[in-house]
């Protein structure tokens, strides 16, 4: 889940200096001009066109370098099942070089100009886009391209990062066989684990059970179909695994409390 609890741009004078931490992740595009920021004992330099995200409860002191600033700030929570802080678990709160993710970052941009002029349906696209951007930012961080080089507040990756390593195949096979029936006992095999253990260590990483973390991701997709507006829903329905239409349209009411002929129109 994934929701911006705020986003805007403000401009600093040349001697713009602040000391802050938020309850929530923030993440910055600079504009103009450079800023430093100073994490404990380290300082990092951001230039235009860079991004900076910052994990929650993290101290920070940012000022301007040389001349004035300006950047775009997103304040946005990011969290599955009971977990709020999910990305806490991948150390990606840092400096990220536009270079990583030019694409991600034109669009975003892009969809930003219509939701400071107001478009209609422009804070959808604009969730839309930062979800995108983050997946990117996780993407990189998979294939070793990009470490953030700030720490969390406490300094720790934590237990929870190695839970979230360990189930990396369980996650993979589940994206890859969304449209079949998939039987816990069959997942829990692919990490070497006993159906009941690997069911409380599922639970502990993400906060849900594998049960809920398969059928939440059906509902997105199916929603996403639904979107596309190219297949019917008994055809969405065979594509996500489900015995029958009436199986499916009665998940999908309860999910979204509509049913999915009354979703988009």
């Amino acid at each position: 889940m994934l929701r911006i609890n705020a986003c805007s741009e403000i401009a600093h004078p040349q001697d713009w200096i602040e000391n802050k931490n938020h309850l929530d992740y923030d993440l910055w595009y600079i504009k103009e001009g450079k800023i430093e920021i100073h994490i404990h004992d380290k300082v990092f330099l951001a230039s235009k066109g860079d991004l900076i995200l910052f994990s929650p409860k993290m101290t920070y002191t940012a000022k301007s370098v040389d001349s004035g600033c300006s950047f775009i700030f997103t304040h946005f929570d990011f969290g599955l099942g009971e977990h709020l802080g999910i990305l806490d678990n991948f150390q990606i709160a840092g400096v990220i070089s536009r270079t990583l993710v030019k694409e991600e970052v034109n669009m975003f941009l892009d969809t930003y100009d219509q939701y400071k002029q107001m478009s209609p349906m422009s804070g959808i696209r604009l969730k839309g886009c930062l979800t995108i951007l983050i997946a990117k930012i996780l993407e990189d961080y998979g294939l070793g391209q990009y470490r953030g080089d700030f720490t969390s507040h406490d300094g720790l990756k934590g237990k929870q990062s190695i839970k979230l390593d360990t189930l990396q195949p369980v996650f993979m096979y589940i994206q890859e066989h969304l449209h079949q029936s998939l039987r816990v006992k069959d997942l829990a095999t692919l990490v070497g684990m006993s159906e009941k253990y690997f069911i409380s260590y599922f639970k502990q990483a993400l906060g849900v059970t594998p049960g809920r973390y398969i059928y939440q991701l059906r509902m997105n997709r199916a929603r996403e179909l639904l979107y596309e507006k190219r297949y019917s829903i008994q055809q969405i329905s065979d594509m996500l695994g489900f015995p029958d239409q009436y199986s499916f349209s009665k998940a999908f009411k309860k999910y979204y409390k509509v049913p999915p002929s009354q979703f988009i129109w």
